[in-house]
């Protein structure tokens, strides 16, 4: 179980990175980009981004983790000039499938339900 300041610090993290997002023009229409959970290592020195697309398909999910990726060493630099810690964690950003996969068993239920009702 992670301490209470590895909370603090994972949200601090997910909350910055968050509004940087908003800020970045992804030139993307019909679909929202947001941070899903940010895991920080203990040492500070590493920090897993979970990014979840929604409205997206597999291709744009892929494509919004190349751009993450090569705008991860502007972001750092915002952090660390926005956020004190002892060190400033290098970013590295994956596509968190929880959301669509929760949609999709939404989908089933909500089919197995109208199919029962006829």
């Amino acid at each position: 179980m992670p301490s209470q300041r590895m909370i603090r610090v994972n949200e601090l993290l997910k909350r910055e990175i968050a509004e940087l997002l908003e800020r970045i023009d992804f030139d993307i229409s019909g679909c929202l980009v947001s941070v899903r959970e940010v895991d920080v290592s203990p040492d500070l020195r590493h920090a897993k981004v979970h990014i979840s697309v929604l409205g997206g398909n597999d291709e744009l999910n892929k494509k919004i983790i190349r751009f993450m990726r090569s705008e991860r060493i502007h972001l750092q630099k915002k952090i660390a000039r926005d956020i004190v810690l002892k060190y400033t964690p290098v970013l590295e950003f994956s596509c968190d499938q929880k959301i669509a996969l929760g949609d999709k068993v939404l989908a089933i239920l909500d089919e197995l339900e109208t199919e029962g009702e006829i």
